[in-house]
């Protein structure tokens, strides 16, 4: 029974006895002090993230020094379990973080919750305590009748808006006429431009036809003159 006792014993100390060898903690979180406002718990969160990236840096820089050692894997293993220790250390203290942040989120909305209750009670109660309004129907009265209209007055009415479509009509015929004058002077003024275009052109055909006779004429003399200066045979 005793030896039996010893074994477990042993068996139960060996991995710590392991621990402390390779630079493991003991099991058990590490402790995290205890946060008291939200602007440290953000501070907090961001120095858990610099401190994983370093500890990923640290790590990368021992496993590349550990393949120049004679002992690679022993090295290798003292490497990712110091890792392990310390992302499991910040991992503490993000969890420790963000429950803060989350319990003064609830807080908070409890307390706005129970200032907005009370304030209804309030309310609820100020207006019990008030009177009733009452509320008195609005007397009827008639509607004022429109005016008789006389036929004079509708047809002056009718004769002013006669005149007013005449002078619209009116405006509106001088506003066309000036269009159309402006468009016949505009399609004039195309016209005499496409003449003068043509005639241009029916000069200078003119001129080259000219030119090209007058140089057939001289080619033909100078063809004249040179056969009449052969010697005849």
């Amino acid at each position: 029974m005793q030896v039996k006792t010893l074994i477990l014993a042993a068996v139960l100390a060996a991995p710590a006895a392991l621990a402390q060898q390779i630079g493991q903690e003991p099991l058990g979180a590490p402790a995290v002090p205890p946060t008291h406002a939200v602007e440290q718990a953000d501070a907090k969160l961001a120095q858990v993230a610099r401190e994983r990236a370093a500890l990923e840096a640290e790590f990368a820089a021992s496993e590349k020094a550990c393949y120049e050692r004679f002992f690679v894997n022993n090295c290798l293993d003292q490497a990712k379990e110091k890792r392990r220790a310390g992302l499991a250390a910040q991992r503490a203290i993000e969890v420790e973080a963000q429950h803060f942040k989350r319990q003064h989120a609830v807080d908070v909305r409890d307390r706005e919750l129970e200032e907005r209750a009370k304030k209804d009670a309030a309310e609820a109660v100020a207006r019990a305590a008030k009177p009733p309004v009452k509320r008195t129907a609005p007397e009827d009265k008639p509607l004022p009748r429109p005016a008789a209209v006389s036929l004079e007055q509708r047809q002056a009415a009718h004769d002013a808006r006669i005149q007013q479509l005449e002078a619209q009509d009116a405006a509106q015929a001088g506003a066309r006429a000036a269009n159309v004058k402006k468009y016949e002077k505009k399609k004039a003024d195309s016209e005499k431009r496409q003449a003068d275009i043509a005639a241009k052109r029916a000069e200078k055909a003119e001129k080259l036809r000219k030119r090209q006779e007058a140089e057939a004429e001289k080619a033909a003399k100078t063809q004249a003159g040179a056969a009449a200066s052969q010697p005849k045979q």
